[in-house]
């Protein structure tokens, strides 16, 4: 048994962003581990239903022990509603904006989301006596130089402020995601077989990369600490 199995086995655990890259691998994990019940939040119901019929095999699209949630995090009426409902012990919140580029031209979405969305998720979530919560951050917290790592620093702080000793709140950073939506390799790939050169903003520029199982270990590894 590990760490994790210990945390989540019989366990009532949210994911938010479910339906992206690193919350469908943390779902896919987590079913593993054998929790009581496994809610997965996303706004993109697309998403959440594809990844809601996969964890069922294909045999349903909702089950009691599997329930796809469609929610905006920044609904905070309707993100208190659904922890009300189903009271989560273990919550990992992976819902974000992350594209550097894209949040420099709509820096209110970032805010709105990133800030506002990860206090109505944890604030929730003291509200309603879950354990834990583990936020998925960014290495671009880091002495943020963009509105993207700007706004992931502000919502380790809210972490920070909102953890206590009956909400256990930790923070996770990882950098770069191989096969992650938006991965840059991928467009590599993409810009290669069309015949375009490479796009290289700084060639100066260091990157560190792991894949997405390796994200979520460390993911699970942080949750377990």
């Amino acid at each position: 048994r590990t760490p994790i199995h210990d945390m989540v086995k019989g366990r009532r655990v949210l994911i938010t962003g479910a339906g992206g890259s690193i919350g469908s691998e943390i779902s896919r994990q987590l079913l593993s581990y054998q929790p009581s019940q496994l809610l997965l939040l996303d706004i993109d119901e697309t998403e959440l239903h594809d990844l809601s019929l996969r964890l069922h095999q294909f045999q349903a699209e909702f089950s009691d022990d599997i329930m796809p949630i469609v929610c905006d995090v920044r609904n905070g009426v309707k993100v208190d509603r659904v922890f009300k409902k189903y009271r989560p012990e273990i919550v990992f919140h992976a819902a974000a904006y992350k594209h550097v580029p894209m949040m420099e031209y709509y820096p209110e979405e970032a805010i709105r989301t990133n800030i506002g969305g990860t206090y109505n998720v944890f604030s929730a979530a003291i509200r309603h006596d879950a354990a834990r919560c583990i936020l998925i951050s960014t290495d671009k917290a880091v002495n943020p130089t963009n509105v993207m790592g700007a706004t992931k620093r502000v919502a380790e702080m809210v972490a920070s402020m909102c953890n206590n000793s009956k909400t256990e709140i930790v923070c996770v950073r990882f950098g770069n995601v191989l096969g992650s939506r938006g991965s840059m390799l991928p467009l590599f790939l993409e810009q290669m077989r069309a015949g375009l050169p490479i796009t290289v903003t700084d060639k100066r520029i260091i990157r560190y990369f792991m894949t997405i199982p390796e994200a979520v270990s460390l993911v699970f590894l942080a949750g377990a600490m």
